[in-house]
């Protein structure tokens, strides 16, 4: 018998928010030992599905494909959802981890992704279009993308803080 095959409310909606993944950062890694050097790598990877949603994780082995893909199933259980504004983020924000220090900061439409690096590489995957970002101090991969993420945390909805300050929205990120 021929079954017609049909989606599911489900299916559709796992469709929508399938993960993208993208690797940030490869580095070859040494251990010297007794016996001379151990080679090994090092790993940075980004997953999103550019609806609100993003993660950061790193892998460790001894062939790059294997660091790679620890470090997307790292990401994955790192997930996080991002407070989006339209195309952009509700309102100004920093975050810092070690000596990484990133700025995020709304943007107009039509500005598009103003960022370089891991920061571009995980806006784009949260589905932010629009941003103005400034990376300072650290240029180490692994602590400016923990320290996106720590930013995007720190975003809220702006009618969920207006009606816990009860304060109308427009007064309270100016």
């Amino acid at each position: 018998m021929y079954k017609d095959k049909l989606k599911s409310p489900a299916a559709e909606k796992s469709d929508e928010f399938e993960l993208r993944d993208q690797v940030i950062s490869i580095r070859r890694v040494t251990k010297v030992v007794k016996g001379g050097k151990n080679l090994s790598f090092s790993a940075l990877a980004a997953v999103g599905n550019e609806h609100g949603t993003v993660g950061v994780g790193k892998g460790k082995a001894r062939e790059v494909p294997m660091a790679i893909s620890k470090a997307v199933e790292a990401a994955k259980k790192r997930l996080i959802h991002v407070q989006l504004d339209g195309t952009t983020i509700p309102h100004f924000v920093r975050g810092e981890d070690g000596a990484g220090t990133v700025i995020l900061r709304p943007a107009s439409k039509g500005t598009g992704v103003i960022a370089g690096g891991a920061v571009r590489v995980i806006v784009e995957l949260a589905g932010i279009k629009d941003i103005l970002t400034k990376s300072i101090r650290s240029n180490n991969p692994f602590s400016v993308a923990n320290a996106t993420l720590k930013a995007l945390k720190q975003l809220r909805n702006p009618e969920e803080v207006s009606q816990n300050r009860g304060k109308a929205k427009e007064v309270i990120w100016q």
